[in-house]
């Protein structure tokens, strides 16, 4: 049998101490919910499999681990907060969900669903149902941010002109297109197959045109490997294409979805989302890439501020040892162990008096008058 102590998690075959095996501490609670110390442990993992993926030399491993692993907690802890309050606004995030689930498993072209759960967890490490779960958290904190904080962020259009004039160096161009690439593929398919193909093609440019984020239709439709990024491609220099795609977008201006390309082995449809012409940028052609720059140092302060507050106004206990790196100032967090809280005793005389002078309020003065209420009770 397993007992849940306010601190640890335990195994008991019986009731004596010796037979006490501890499974899980507890480092933190936050509003009724629980960190676990192998949950700080699981994401200090991650950090040595990311710095081993982005091959950080040997030598400068624990060091970048130990500096990252500072924070752990307080991500945690982060995380917790916002998935709460996203909860607490009736945040539907359920929708988002699905299509994420249903991309992947169309990415994948794994049909069946007890496969493409196995395949879930072996590339994510954890059960299908827990990856869902991880997904809605990721998808709560970020309209919880959104919603709360960045939509209360504003960057007045006077100090982006100033920030412009004050660094033209930055908007100095070459030509450039940057685009979105949608691909839809016919090898091996039978003509009439072939012509379903261009249809859905033409279908798909002329959505665009009428108003539904190409990015969305390019996650859900393309076949090439960038439909993950939304078909986002590098940007491009006069001469770095092909021809035929070169001749189709150069001409197009910003924010277009050209017609259809044939290709070998498909059809190529693009969308040009900037057209950066050689020279001094115009203020306007700009203007969100100054905002963008001027909004991030903004923030993370405010991010933080607003992550501080969450905690004030929680109910949060961190056991000694564990340091939550984001903790609101004056704000205790001290743990509180249960097993070291003396029981309260009280006698049968006492409990009969406090019945008496629960009786005996009947008979105060009501306040404000000379009136007496009395009671009924004989006691």
């Amino acid at each position: 049998m397993k007992l849940r102590i306010l601190g640890t998690v335990v195994c008991c075959a019986s009731l004596y101490a010796a037979d006490v095996i501890v499974m899980e501490q507890i480092v933190a609670k936050v509003n009724g919910e629980i960190i676990t110390r192998s949950e700080i442990d699981r994401m200090k993992k991650g950090l040595l499999e990311a710095a081993k993926e982005q091959k950080v030399p040997a030598a400068d491993v624990d060091r970048m681990v130990d500096e990252r692993a500072k924070d752990l907690l307080r991500e945690k802890i982060d995380q917790m907060l916002l998935v709460q309050k996203g909860k607490e606004l009736s945040i539907n995030v359920d929708p988002e969900v699905t299509k994420q689930v249903a991309r992947i498993q169309q990415q994948t072209k794994i049909a069946d669903q007890e496969k493409f759960q196995q395949y879930v967890k072996e590339q994510t490490g954890m059960s299908f149902e827990d990856y869902k779960s991880e997904t809605k958290n990721q998808f709560l904190t970020r309209r919880v941010i959104g919603q709360e904080v960045t939509s209360k962020i504003s960057i007045p259009k006077a100090d982006a002109q100033k920030y412009y004039t004050e660094h033209k160096q930055e908007f100095q161009r070459e030509e450039r297109v940057f685009l979105r690439e949608l691909f839809l593929g016919t090898d091996g398919k039978d003509a009439k197959a072939q012509e379903a193909v261009e249809k859905k093609a033409k279908d798909l440019v002329a959505r665009s045109r009428k108003g539904e984020k190409f990015g969305d239709l390019a996650r859900e439709n393309s076949e090439a490997e960038t439909a993950q990024n939304e078909g986002e491609l590098p940007p491009y220099k006069k001469g770095e294409l092909r021809k035929e795609l070169e001749d189709a977008v150069w001409p197009a201006a910003r924010n277009t979805a050209i017609d259809p390309v044939k290709m070998p082995n498909g059809w190529m449809l693009l969308f040009v989302e900037e057209h950066h012409q050689a020279g001094l940028a115009d203020f306007e052609e700009v203007s969100g890439e100054i905002m963008n720059k001027m909004y991030a140092p903004k923030m993370e302060p405010a991010i933080r501020a607003y992550l501080t507050q969450l905690r004030q106004d929680a109910f949060l206990e961190i056991r000694e040892g564990f340091v939550d790196s984001g903790a609101a100032p004056g704000k205790s967090t001290k743990w509180t162990d249960p097993a070291q809280l003396k029981p309260e005793t009280i006698t049968k005389e006492e409990v009969a008096m406090q019945v008496r002078k629960k009786r005996l309020l009947w008979a105060v003065p009501v306040p404000g008058t000379s009136i007496k209420v009395k009671s009924t009770s004989k006691s």
